[in-house]
């Protein structure tokens, strides 16, 4: 396998720097259709044909920059099948190292192309962050999904297979144990994180005998969600997306705000087929919102 400075050297037009990071990492990833396609494995779609259907680009351009990943080891393979072997394509600790790059690059375009340059907790029901998140129906959340919970950040799967349906909300923060941001009330969107799981719990015995899971997730540590879960008595299970692995494979909406990106207030309904059945975004009503997802979850 090629180092990353070979690599750099070999494919990058850039000058050789080798002690600036940045240029040594543009020599290995500085090509647009392999962040594309870095982007496209985090969220599941690890076929040869599924990537060229999503990216819509040539079977010899898609072949060149796999290899391309392969050697910078940013990608594996694995064969699934046989006469003719066929590959499914996995993101390496290497690969999946660069999707807060991806996030960043996503909230960053949010912001500064798609939208107006306003730092915002939310979207209106027009913009592109929207559409994104509503053109999650039908979509399939990888198995191998896991994040970090509790004191001992033990993996849970995002997803509850045994429940009849699983929501899944998500909230930029809590501000116990934690001081939040100076500012924090101040940006849209931000303020209601506390009274979502306090009303979800609230009706923790509503949607445990309707067979629906409820999961939690911010980018908070898992140490902080177990210390406010403690606090306020919440008996839902509270993930940690401090990797960044939900939004980058959900392509969710965030915004950075005091050093760390905060996912965007969202709620999904989740079948225990991992295929995503509803979507609410913006949430812009809370108990509403968890009206809502009670009643979804039924059905």
């Amino acid at each position: 396998m090629a180092t990353g400075l070979e690599v750099a050297v070999r494919r990058s037009s850039y000058s050789p720097e080798p002690d600036c990071a940045i240029a040594q990492s543009l020599g290995v990833i500085g090509d647009g259709w392999e962040l594309l396609i870095v982007r496209d494995l985090a969220r599941g779609l690890d076929r040869f044909d599924l990537l060229a259907e999503s990216l819509r680009i040539s079977r010899k351009v898609l072949t060149e920059r796999l290899n391309s990943l392969l050697d910078s080891g940013l990608v594996e393979r694995e064969a699934y099948q046989e006469r003719p072997v066929r590959y499914a394509y996995k993101l390496t600790a290497r690969g999946r190292g660069l999707l807060p790059v991806l996030v960043a690059l996503q909230d960053w375009g949010d912001r500064w192309l798609l939208g107006d340059g306003e730092l915002t907790g939310t979207n209106t029901s027009d913009e592109a962050p929207a559409h994104r998140v509503h053109e999650l129906v039908g979509h399939r959340i990888p198995e191998d999904l896991l994040l970090p919970t509790g004191a001992h950040a033990v993996l849970r799967d995002v997803v509850d297979v045994g429940a009849q349906a699983t929501v899944v909300f998500g909230y930029p923060a809590t501000g116990r144990p934690s001081k939040l941001p100076e500012g924090w009330n101040e940006i849209a969107g931000t303020a209601g994180c506390t009274l979502e799981n306090k009303l979800f719990a609230e009706r923790a015995a509503d949607f445990g005998s309707a067979g629906i899971a409820v999961h939690g997730v911010s980018t908070q540590r898992p140490d902080e969600q177990r210390a406010f879960a403690e606090l306020e008595n919440i008996p839902h299970l509270l993930l940690s997306d401090t990797e960044l692995e939900l939004a980058a494979a959900l392509r969710l909406p965030t915004f950075r705000v005091g050093g760390y990106e905060r996912l965007k207030r969202f709620v999904l309904v989740v079948g225990g087929d991992r295929v995503i059945k509803a979507v609410k975004y913006p949430v812009t009503d809370i108990p509403e919102a968890v009206g809502w997802a009670f009643r979804v979850g039924q059905l």
